[in-house]
């Protein structure tokens, strides 16, 4: 038996390809937990071999069952499963990370002299993307205007994503290229934003972004692995082994073929093809891939959109928005194309996973998924979902039960939320929205995501708004609505099995029983003993996918 130094370990399982241990490896002097069907498990060592789980156990025990094993030094940490984000957009993040980043702007002001200073750093650049910006933390009242845009971006057209990615805030050259005038109209689920005079004051609202997408420049292949690249790194680096993509094009999952042939895909990805149009068409033709390369793409899923987001009051509400009268939103879709959409991907045998936002959106999408069933039987049992399933009638969410639907939902939303959510839809209203106990109590699956880019990828923090539902100074005390609060072993739960299960893959990923992947993580302080108010401040010591080191803190990166 060969001891060594978690540190060692770690450099040399990066040096090794999955499934290419020659031996067992058995990580001991750890704090270690999975979930299982009978509850929460601790144990102080793992053993796996060839990229799967042996066992999990005492060391002393473990030791004698693989006499063979090269043994790593957990020095103490805390070991779990791989975490699972449920609902992200990876090759979005990736490009984010390169763009102009408005992320925790406090002000317009301080938004602009990012932006200025982005632009002088990239005089190449013909057109400036970026993302991030909230008009509500702003404290502006309004959304912002193209001419504070044109002030700091030198001419060049410009093209800002709000936060939750359903608006863009553009200047003049980018309306200009876009060919947006006073007399263009919304398109079906969109908004253009107008001034005083009638002109297009520069914030495209849902489908209106579509208007700009036809004018700016794709991304090169080089700029796309570049994104993945940096995607992939950015999450084994706050622990996730496994995301769904929500929203992936033919050209996404050929990049994904690529780097998974290369052995490059450092976590594992469940793409959901969006929509049901050309490439879907393409890609299902030969059907669901799913295990692709050694066990790390699968794309059985279709992404459909039923409105927008709260904060740009474009999520489709029943009833009009509180603090707008004349709102309510806007549904993507009718409920007719809805259903058909919905019954194309079932009969092709993809599972169908829709975002819905607002009380109108979700009970679209429910009757959708009922209708559709009638058609196609055999759909109830694909696991299908709403994502976000944000603000849901509390006459509709029995209705999850009832059609077998999972909530796929994000526990950061609501803590992002909270600062504007009553004043957007009431006090009623909240009722229904990040209902996570009502979801939870009825037997309903909560699968646990981030949807970065939007909110960041760090698990800890969806756990941490999961169970005090504060925001990271502990505030309001108590947590914003607490009785809808998950338990740490619910939450805990959400982003491992339950996320696991949502992507079908509750047999090979989710928790560390043998035969299943050996995907885990060494973080730095014992989840399950801290206070609940410093969950947030977990940091990750180490990731592995397969048994393969894909992340060290000590190593540089």
């Amino acid at each position: 038996m060969r001891a060594c130094s978690l540190a060692a370990g770690l450099i040399a399982g990066a040096l090794l390809g999955v499934g290419a241990q020659a031996a067992p490896t058995l990580v001991e002097n750890v704090h270690g937990y999975t979930l299982t069907a009978t509850g929460l498990i601790q144990f102080g060592a793992l053993a796996f071999e060839g990229g799967k789980v042996l066992a999990t156990g005492d060391a002393p025990d473990l030791r004698k069952r693989f006499s063979l094993a090269q043994v790593i030094d957990g020095h103490g940490a805390t070991l779990l499963p791989g975490i699972i984000d449920a609902h992200g957009h990876i090759l979005s993040m990736g490009a984010a990370m390169t763009a102009i980043d408005l992320v925790g702007t406090s002000s317009l002001a301080e938004a602009q002299a990012r932006i200025s200073a982005y632009g002088h750093a990239h005089p190449e650049r013909k057109w400036l993307f970026g993302r991030g910006w909230n008009q509500v933390i702003w404290k502006l009242g309004r959304f912002p205007y193209a001419a504070e845009l044109d002030s700091v971006s030198a001419g060049r057209p410009a093209v800002l994503e709000r936060i939750d990615g359903h608006a863009e805030w553009v200047n003049t050259a980018a309306l200009h290229a876009a060919g947006i005038t006073k007399d263009t109209a919304d398109p079906q689920g969109g908004r253009i934003e107008h001034d005083a005079s009638g002109n297009p004051s520069g914030v495209l609202v849902d489908n209106a972004m579509n208007l700009m997408d036809k004018v700016t420049p794709p991304p090169s292949d080089d700029e796309q692995r570049a994104a993945l690249r940096a995607a992939l790194a950015h999450m084994n680096s706050v622990g996730l082994t496994s995301a769904g993509d929500a929203g992936v094009s033919a050209r996404d999952v050929a990049l994904y073929r690529e780097f998974a042939d290369k052995g490059q895909l450092s976590a594992r990805i469940y793409a959901m093809i969006a929509d049901t149009g050309e490439d879907f068409r393409a890609l299902s033709k030969q059907g669901p891939l799913i295990g692709y390369g050694a066990d790390v793409l699968t794309v059985r899923a279709v992404k459909l959109f039923a409105d927008g987001a709260l904060g740009s009051r474009g999520a489709a509400m029943l009833a009009p928005y509180s603090d707008s009268p004349g709102q309510r939103g806007l549904l993507f879709m009718s409920a007719q194309d809805m259903q058909a959409k919905i019954q194309t991907a079932l009969q092709a045998g993809y599972q169908v996973n829709v975002h819905a936002i607002g009380d109108a959106a979700n009970r679209q999408v429910i009757d959708g998924f009922e209708a559709a069933y009638k058609s196609v039987p055999a759909g109830r049992a694909m696991r299908n979902r709403i994502e976000h399933a944000q603000i849901v009638s509390p006459t509709d969410i029995p209705r999850f039960k009832q059609l077998d639907l999972v909530a796929s939902m994000q526990p950061t939303h609501a803590t992002s939320d909270m600062n504007m959510a009553e004043e957007r839809i009431g006090r009623e209203r909240l009722k229904g929205a990040y209902a996570w106990r009502t979801f939870l109590d009825q037997g309903t699956r909560i699968a646990g995501g981030s949807d970065f880019p939007v909110e960041s990828d760090n698990p800890f923090f969806g756990l941490y708004s999961a169970v005090t539902r504060a925001d990271h100074d502990g505030k309001p005390a108590g947590g914003w609505h607490p009785e809808q609060a998950m338990s740490l072993i619910e939450a805990f739960r959400a982003f491992t099995l339950d996320a696991a299960y949502a992507q079908h893959q509750e047999n090979s990923v989710g928790s560390l029983e043998p035969g299943k992947w050996a995907d885990f993580i060494l973080i730095d302080r014992d989840l399950f003993a801290i206070p609940a108010l410093d969950i947030w401040k977990v940091q990750v010591r180490s990731t592995w996918v397969a048994g393969k080191q894909v992340y060290s803190a000590t190593a540089k990166h």
